[in-house]
This record gives structure tokens, sequence and C-alpha cells, in this order.
């Protein structure tokens, strides 16, 4: 499922990262990783605020659909 579906609190395993070469190769610099853990802290304005690799990320719903963990 996309990161967007999961729920706030519950650390989730990165199973793709999914996009264009570049929209990957940027989301792998934040840490967005397959077999990586994240976790969603908050939604706000459909933005995501996530925990990935002990950092706080904020990224938009439309880069969070490509992060697909399961």
């Amino acid at each position: 499922m996309p990161l967007t579906m999961a729920k706030e609190g519950e650390p989730n395993v990165i199973r793709r990262v999914g996009g264009k070469e570049e929209t990957r190769k940027f989301l792998e610099n934040l840490g967005f990783v397959a077999g990586g853990l994240v976790t969603v802290v908050t939604e706000a304005g459909g933005n995501l605020i996530v925990n990935v690799k002990e950092s706080r990320v904020a990224i938009g719903k439309d880069m969070a659909n490509k992060i697909l963990v399961g």
C-alpha cells in the first residue's frame, strides 16, 4: 500500500520506491530505501511528517504515494 494509507504511529517496512529516476534518487537521499523503516508521525494539509532513519521529514502526498510499504 502507499505510505499515505499507513496508520499514524505504526512502523512500516518500505517495500518499493517508485516514480521517475530523479524522484527515486531524491527519496533515497532522504532515507527512503527498500527494507528501511518509516513511521508516519502526522498528516497536515495533505502532507505527511514521517520518521525515517532517525530523522523527521515532511513530504507531499504525491511523493508519499510513490513509497510503497507493507
